[in-house]
């Protein structure tokens, strides 16, 4: 009987080693996805540019250049041709750490800073047909750096970031009025320099930084209830992080690189369908933050970033191979 008692403790011990294996343990998928080095970005490399999609074109600008001036420039990235093309710079002043989105068939930019730690609330309108940019209503929260900013159905969506305090605040942009309205507060407070992506018109929000912290969550945000609901977070043996790039690709988001450390270049896939993160190995660039992504069909890209003084001009195309 004594040596039964032994056997079942240790069987209970087993179950609850393996729990906790499963509770904490992310899995690394064999099909890791794969990168290819595309054309480099014709103008000057940099860091904590902007990017929105429009159609089947890409579209990058503004940032701090390896000089740190700030800049207004911007290119139209064709991946069936893998072309650069300059376009119409941005009217307002230099920027970076500015944020971008596309409604429709225009794409929007706006807030950021200078090389002077001036900040902004200035936002304009981007017409592709006529290659012009058009000066909208200004953002309707305080001047700011470092926000996110995402579209869900017919309207962008701004908040977060840095003011000379963090800020939680969120706000929708109307193009078809030109005006601002504030929705609820992001669901755990304050953050700077967070991550997004948009699944199914629902916007996921995470990792960034507040309070000196990086965090390793991650929030939805559900326009038509103006809701945010916590998800999974990511596994606490991956890195936390800030100054992530997501984007998302066929139903499933992705988030790439960020803070300098360990884990800098992990590439971790989320399946909202059974709230789950994979590991899908490592980024093949350099190592770098404030890089930008974005997704045209079933690719995913990022460009651009920085590591201590140095400035990127490289793009990455990434196929998830799921």
């Amino acid at each position: 009987m004594k040596v039964n008692y032994i056997v079942l403790s240790l069987s209970v011990v087993l179950i609850f080693l393996l729990q906790q294996c499963t509770q904490r343990t992310i899995t690394l998928s064999p099909l890791l996805g794969n990168w290819t080095l595309k054309a480099e970005l014709e103008g000057p490399a940099r860091a904590a540019a902007v990017s929105f999609t429009i159609g089947n074109m890409a579209y990058l600008g503004t940032g701090l250049d390896v000089s740190n001036n700030a800049l207004n420039d911007f290119w139209k990235y064709d991946p069936s041709r893998n072309t650069w093309t300059q376009i119409a710079s941005l009217p307002g002043k230099g920027r970076t750490e500015a944020v971008a989105f596309a409604v429709d068939s225009k794409g929007y930019v706006g807030t950021g800073v200078d090389a002077q730690s001036n900040f902004f609330r200035d936002f304009y309108e981007y017409n592709p047909t006529a290659n012009t940019w058009m000066r909208v209503a200004d953002f309707g929260g305080s001047a700011r750096r470092l926000a996110v900013a995402f579209t869900l159905y017919d309207a962008g969506f701004v908040g977060l970031g840095f003011d000379g305090s963090e800020k939680a605040d969120l706000w929708r942009f109307n193009p078809s009025t030109n005006s601002w309205t504030q929705r609820k507060d992001f669901g755990d407070g304050t953050r700077v320099s967070a991550a997004t992506f948009v699944i199914n018109n629902l916007a996921y929000v995470g990792a960034g930084s507040s309070l000196n912290k990086t965090h390793n969550d991650l929030w939805v945000y559900d326009s038509d209830q103006d809701s945010w609901a916590q998800r999974r977070s990511i596994p606490d043996e991956v890195s936390n992080s800030s100054y992530s790039v997501g984007f998302a690709v066929n139903g499933i988001g992705y988030l790439i690189t960020g803070t300098i450390g360990a884990g800098l270049n992990q590439v971790l896939a989320y399946r909202p369908e059974i709230d789950s993160w994979v590991q899908k190995g490592s980024f093949e660039g350099a190592a770098r933050i404030k890089a930008v992504g974005f997704a045209v069909g079933s690719k995913g890209y990022i460009s651009t970033g920085s590591t201590g003084t140095t400035r990127f001009d490289d793009l990455w195309a990434f196929d998830p191979g799921f």
